[in-house]
């Protein structure tokens, strides 16, 4: 098993602004070789001297999960001792008068790396002594490229899980600068690491979601993957790809049971999209939602406000009218035929891998993938269900069944359905 080490702390940038190069920078990489340099972590007494290889609370030999014992994520800050032993000599002041613009900032460290939980403690500070050197080395290159006379831009580390072999990668960007003006930079990041050029990776919305920190908006995110997968002869499994999060009846202070099935379907793709990096624009709300389909001819104005259904074809315009996204439309005539659609609905969740709604009478639902059977035509049915009342409780939602896996006996069997398929842009 494998542990992440993250490291982050401040690092003080002074220089004259019209000095600053290279050797400015080199100071600050001999300061964090310096044996004033501290690593603590976080919740624990744990502190660690890696360039003098003195611990305390723990020994070097130890493997990283002893750490665990204090806690299950190992954050360290990074700090430097300002004691320092006393001058052999009396200091010489020198003073000269001239203008000059002096530039004070802070750097932002954050390195993180992969660790297995049976090395060392040492092994794994010596890994992350090296990460935070050559973040420097990239931050150094960010500021000095960045640069504009007296304008500079603070770098920022920005952490990505991205496919196999790659994994966990820290890429430095300048802070400020939104992701449209950083097209030039991905496209060399996705050259450098081998990765397709038709979706995004390097977004600022991509960033890996640490498992210590809560998301700080409160929803829950993929409830799916503590599911176990059904098991059927032959069979394959084929899942939603990346991160959504599960909007249902009665969030947001908003009482919409009984009609908003299809909002809240809606709203789940939206996340979706959101959270590959594909749009910047958060969450519509049933009023934003509702305003669209005015704009764009569908309802009319008094729609507005109302509580009236929309279904699979609303859906599909709203994506497209808010988020320049294009959906497929399925269509069958009665529930029955689902079971028939897997092949469809398998290459679908291959290739584009988003969320489906689903709508049939009055009921809207979420598919977020199926496992079927090509050779005997089994199939089974992933299921977000937008109708739940509850909190946000886990464990709730998927004993319960409003996350979970269903046959084709969930569907009315003679009710006709419309599915929205969105498509993935070709952007990165």
């Amino acid at each position: 098993s494998a542990v992440i080490l993250r490291l982050r702390g401040p690092l003080d940038l002074k220089c004259l602004l019209d000095s600053i190069d290279g050797v400015i920078f080199e100071a600050l990489r001999l300061q964090v070789k310096s044996e004033s340099c501290v690593l603590a972590v976080c919740n624990s007494p744990v502190l660690i001297w890696p360039n003098k290889s003195v611990f305390e609370e723990i020994t070097p030999d130890a493997p990283c999960e002893d750490i665990f014992q204090f806690i299950h994520v190992i954050n360290l800050s990074l700090m430097m001792e300002a004691t320092k032993p006393g001058p052999v000599s009396a200091p010489i002041l020198t003073r000269t008068a001239h203008k000059s613009h002096l530039l004070c900032a802070t750097l932002p460290m954050d390195c993180a790396i992969w660790s297995s939980c049976s090395d060392t403690i040492k092994d794994g500070c010596e890994q992350l002594m090296k990460a935070l050197t050559r973040q420097l080395f990239e931050m150094e290159k960010v500021i000095l490229q960045c640069m504009k006379g007296t304008t500079l831009l603070v770098p920022e580390p920005l952490h990505f899980l991205l496919p196999e072999p790659n994994g966990l990668v820290t890429v430095v960007l300048p802070s400020g600068v939104p992701d449209k003006g950083l097209e030039a930079q991905r496209r060399e990041l996705h050259g450098q690491f081998e990765l397709p050029d038709n979706r995004p990776f390097f977004r600022r919305a991509n960033t890996y979601h640490f498992p210590n920190e809560p998301y700080k908006d409160g929803y829950l995110r993929n409830p799916h993957t503590v599911l176990t997968h059904p098991i059927l002869d032959n069979g394959k499994v084929y899942l939603v790809q990346g991160i959504y999060s599960y909007h249902h009846y009665m969030q947001d202070r908003m009482d919409d049971n009984g009609w908003g099935c299809a909002y809240r379907s809606l709203q789940t793709i939206c996340s979706w999209f959101q959270q590959q990096g594909y749009v910047e624009r958060g969450v519509p709300s049933h009023k934003e939602i509702q305003q669209a389909l005015v704009e764009v001819g569908d309802k009319q104005a008094s729609f507005v406000g109302s509580r009236q259904w929309i279904g699979s074809i609303e859906v599909q315009a709203v994506l497209n009218h808010l988020l320049g996204v294009t959906s497929k439309i399925m269509f069958v005539s009665q529930g029955s035929e689902l079971a028939s659609k897997g092949r469809e609905l398998a290459n679908h969740f291959m290739t584009e891998g988003t969320p489906v709604m689903i709508g049939g009478g009055v009921l809207a639902h979420t598919i977020l993938g199926i496992a079927w059977s090509e050779t005997t035509g089994e199939i089974r049915y992933l299921i977000l269900d937008p109708h739940y009342t509850g909190a946000e409780d886990l464990p709730v939602i998927t004993e319960k069944g409003w996350c979970g896996w269903k046959g084709p006996d969930f569907w009315d069997q003679t009710a006709y359905y419309n599915l929205c398929l969105p498509q993935r842009p070709r952007v990165i």
